[in-house]
């Protein structure tokens, strides 16, 4: 392989950066405080991630000795590959690099050694060499380096990333006990929380989300004319990030976070002094369609209620397996602990002004289904009158042990 100081040009693209190095510092860190050793003796595969402006292959490598790494391995798109155009947060291959003209074949970096001597190994002694294909994940080559790896680190297309985890986990179709030979560590949308590839694995205690970013909010740099791929995130022309609330880290890594358990209050401490309207002095509605409480936010679920409760996706971001036990989900047909009682064929959905949508109640079987309208948001009505409300989506759990704290 061939070894080039990559520091210019990395300088020189600095507003071409993806993931901040803060947000991969305090993410890794999480890791290390729970296990020093996580990583040590490890070889970590960085696929679809070059260094010429990667963060992550320069986080990785500047901390190669302090994470005792036994191999870094980074892979990247070919510039001209339509592979490298895919969605959200795969960073391009940028095509003014001074590194040549071979557009349709991505690189491999590798890091194992002290190139250099300088008596350290660093981003600077990272070796690189074409590959035979255009670095897309799926192909054979890199296939193989996914197989000789330990840990897996990057930041998938979230139009992807069901595709992308099936390939970490080898394909086939998730299941609770499903078994993760690689460790992992990859960004994706909170909503993938409920996909029928990832839900199985989060009831199996088989992946569950990371440290994750702070305060929820995740700023992204973007390439230069790629702005319209962030429709879901808000662009800065001020700083070139966008802005993203809805972006998790999704691990099988243990971190300290996901073994706190909630502090929580009783039902009647909620109902007296909840902060949210919903709750407060209402008490707990009971879905329609489940033997389970509506529980609308984390922070209101009741530490005495020893039943069935849904709650929001964003839970799994305090979800501590200790404390509580996953079992099941709206709308994803993975709840056979908690099965639906009620189907809703013979409704049909109204706008607020009165006027039919069209759509029949089927639209909303298996959704979490309350006796109510909030006056604010569809809902679905028979020709007795009966009126419904979906909740939104929402994942079933109870207590492992009863407990208010």
């Amino acid at each position: 392989m061939a070894n080039k100081n990559l520091s210019a040009a990395k300088k020189a693209k600095q507003d071409e950066f993806y993931t901040q190095m803060n947000d991969i510092q305090a993410e890794i860190n999480a890791y290390l405080d729970y296990d020093e050793n996580t990583f040590r003796g490890k070889t970590v595969l960085l696929p679809c991630d070059d260094p010429e402006w990667s963060n992550f292959t320069l986080f990785f490598a500047q901390n190669f000795e302090r994470l005792g790494l036994k191999k870094l391995i980074s892979t990247s798109y070919a510039p001209e590959s339509k592979t490298a155009k895919y969605g959200s947060l795969f960073e391009y291959a940028a095509s003014q690099s001074d590194e040549t003209p071979k557009n349709e074949r991505g690189k491999i970096f590798a890091l194992d050694h002290d190139t250099n001597r300088n008596g350290r190994i660093d981003f600077e002694d990272l070796e690189w060499e074409y590959l035979k294909g255009d670095g897309d994940f799926r192909s054979e080559e890199v296939c193989h380096l996914r197989d000789e790896s330990d840990v897996i680190v990057t930041n998938p297309p979230f139009s992807m990333f069901r595709e992308f985890l099936a390939w970490i986990v080898g394909g086939g179709v998730a299941t609770k006990n499903t078994m993760i030979a690689k460790r992992f560590l990859i960004i994706g949308n909170m909503n993938a929380i409920t996909y029928k590839e990832v839900f199985p694995l989060i009831m199996g205690n088989k992946l569950w989300l990371g440290n994750g970013f702070s305060h929820g909010n995740a700023y992204f740099r973007i390439a230069e004319g790629s702005r319209n791929e962030y429709a879901d995130g808000v662009y800065d022309p001020m700083t070139n990030l966008v802005k993203f609330r809805n972006v998790a880290w999704f691990t099988n890594l243990e971190h300290g976070r996901r073994h706190q358990p909630l502090q929580l209050m009783t039902m009647a401490q909620n109902i007296k002094h909840s902060k949210h309207k919903e709750v407060r002095g209402i008490g707990y509605r009971r879905y329609d369609n489940y033997d389970a409480i509506e529980v609308p936010f984390t922070d209101a679920i009741p530490g005495d209620y020893d039943g069935v409760m849904g709650v929001p996706i964003s839970f799994l971001d305090k979800y501590c397996p200790e404390q509580f036990e996953i079992l099941g989900a709206t709308q994803r047909g993975c709840h056979d602990a908690v099965p639906d009682t009620r189907k809703y064929d013979d409704y049909w959905e109204v706008k607020q002004d009165g006027k039919r949508t069209g759509s029949s109640g089927g639209k909303t079987n298996e959704n979490g289904n309350l006796l109510m309208n909030d006056g604010k948001r569809n809902y679905f009505v028979n020709t007795d009158g009966r009126i419904i409300q979906s909740a939104y989506q929402r994942i079933f759990i109870r207590h492992r042990h009863k407990s208010c704290c």
